[in-house]
């Protein structure tokens, strides 16, 4: 996962917040993923307005030490295609 390239969620993905994160639904693949973390949540939303990743989890409040973790997670999210390197 390449934090300093721009990624925004795929375009068939929906977001659906709940109190424990968020359920994104991929209605291309039909696949579910949950994420557990509210803060992962503010990254996942913030991404299309970031010019890169690491823009978007410094947005949502993450710190130095916290972005390894963060970029593994959205590395999970890039290998089951909820979230796609932006193009344009």
């Amino acid at each position: 996962m390449d934090l300093d390239r721009a990624w925004d969620l795929h375009p068939q993905v929906s977001v659906r917040p709940e109190p424990f994160g968020a359920l994104l639904y991929h209605f291309g693949t039909r696949r579910l993923s949950f994420l557990k973390d509210r803060r992962l949540l503010a990254v996942v939303q913030g991404l299309a307005h970031a010019p890169t990743a690491r823009a978007a989890c410094r947005a949502a409040g993450l710190g130095e030490d916290e972005l390894p973790r963060y970029g593994r997670a959205l590395a999970v999210l890039v290998r089951s295609s909820m979230v796609v390197g932006r193009t344009s």
